[in-house]
């Protein structure tokens, strides 16, 4: 399989940080390849949506070794909101709703 071979998401493509992760460890990559498309779109989403490249480059590297220690999903990750095939769930929007009262 090519870098260019690895799959992406429901919705986000994947990034090139975490292709070339992926492509450098045939262990991640496989269970990378067994996520389904919404699982894959939901660790794309989490580690391109940190602000900081530190914090993305943590991400990144978090989402190679939880993945090979058994993760599916990023953990506490309420999923991806970028999706448009369909709305917002209300628990998803109790999150969102929860976290602008924080930042005001």
């Amino acid at each position: 399989m090519t870098k260019s071979d690895i799959s992406g998401g429901a919705v986000h493509e994947l990034p090139e940080d975490l292709r070339e992760t992926l492509a450098f460890d045939a262990e991640a990559l496989a269970l990378w390849e067994d996520l389904t498309p919404l699982a894959r779109n939901e660790w794309i989403c989490w580690a391109i949506s940190v602000k900081k490249p530190e914090t993305r480059r943590q991400h990144v590297e978090r989402v190679r070794t939880e993945l090979k220690e058994g993760m599916r999903r990023p953990c506490c990750w309420y999923g991806c909101i970028h999706r448009t095939d369909k709305p917002i769930s209300p628990s998803v929007q109790y999150v969102l709703n929860k976290q602008s009262k924080r930042s005001s």
